[in-house]
């Protein structure tokens, strides 16, 4: 993949996205996915993917890298399956519209979570209020699962609309995995089926310097020698704990 150069588009806060962002943030520190400072950290909460191809596009930089026309086609390809489903599915949605209805509300939640500007108007009251009275039907196992089926489909199908950078798939899959768990319990269900690889857990930056030797030598042996790579130290590959230990107090 050529180095990218992001943002493409211009991003900027919704009505959502703040606020997803923090809920997230909390969520992945707990599960030990983000570092517990991730809040403070500018890669993380920025609203512009890295162009360092090693580090994650959160989904609320999605905008930066797609744009609004990628992220409608996306979701346009999702509503054209849902409409060719079997009818107990497909039948909830044409009670509150057509395709184009869900296309345009659908594409307006995701813009504004992912950095789009003020696009979903009523926020997380009108998303709940959705799902809890218009798509009761399939908050479910049954109908989450259905749905994430044809969602995997659609990622499958749209990945010309997703550039060459790997990390957007990635990052469309945590974002669907987050609201899915999120979904699952706020309406009591389970299910084991998901998107497929999500944004991996965040390896923490030792600074060495301001640890006392106590914690250095707390360490597991991966950290200390990664942590030492990470700062340009050479480490052999001989070397046992005891030296790394060594090698990190000297910093």
């Amino acid at each position: 993949m050529p180095n990218p150069s992001y943002p493409a588009y211009t991003p900027s806060h919704g009505y959502m996205t703040e606020k997803i962002q923090r809920a997230y943030i909390a969520a992945a520190i707990k599960d030990k996915t983000l570092p517990d400072n991730a809040h403070r950290i500018p890669d993380i909460v920025t609203l512009d993917a890295s162009v360092n191809p090693s580090k994650p596009i959160q989904f609320w930089q999605l905008y930066s890298v797609l744009g609004q026309k990628r992220i409608v086609r996306i979701v346009q390809n999702f509503y054209q399956r849902v409409y060719r489903d079997e009818p107990w599915f497909w039948s909830v949605f044409a009670r509150i519209g057509d395709t184009s209805h869900h296309v345009r509300t659908q594409s307006a939640m995701w813009l504004d979570v992912m950095g789009g500007g003020f696009k979903y108007h009523g926020a997380e009251f009108r998303l709940h209020f959705h799902h809890q009275h218009n798509a009761i039907e399939l908050m479910n196992k049954k109908g989450a699962e259905r749905w994430i089926k044809l969602m995997v489909q659609t990622l499958d199908d749209t990945a010309e609309y997703m550039t060459d950078d790997p990390r957007i798939r990635v990052s469309l899959n945590t974002f669907l995995a987050y609201f899915t768990t999120k979904y699952a319990a706020d309406f009591g269900f389970q299910t084991s089926i998901m998107f497929g690889q999500t944004n991996a857990p965040m390896k923490r930056k030792l600074n060495f310097m301001n640890m006392p030797d106590s914690k250095i030598e707390a360490l597991s042996e991966t950290e200390l020698r990664e942590g030492l790579i990470d700062r340009g130290v050479r480490v052999s590959g001989q070397a046992d704990k005891s030296a790394l230990i060594k090698l990190a107090k000297r910093l």
